[in-house]
């Protein structure tokens, strides 16, 4: 009967474990996209040049986010199989 209540918990748990790592990986890729404009902005680039760095921005953010969010679930799994 006890079972129930974990299998519940544990679901609870994998649900609240995605949203963190969507969050954060969205966070991250926005951080990144954005920092990545930051010296493109100060200098002030031409046509073209801020064209290949919004390109390589938006690359390395998405990057970034997909690196989180793998790296959170793979974490989270290597927990729940230590039966923590």
């Amino acid at each position: 009967m006890d079972e129930g209540r974990e299998s519940r918990w544990e679901k609870d748990a994998m649900t609240v474990e995605i949203v963190f790592a969507l969050v954060t990986a969205a966070l991250l890729a926005v951080a990144v996209f954005g920092l990545s404009l930051v010296p493109a902005v100060l200098i002030g680039a031409s046509e073209p040049a801020g064209r290949a760095v919004l390109t390589a921005g938006a690359v390395l953010g998405v990057a970034a986010g997909i690196w989180r969010l793998v790296r959170v679930l793979l974490s989270f799994d290597a927990w729940r199989r230590q039966g923590r």
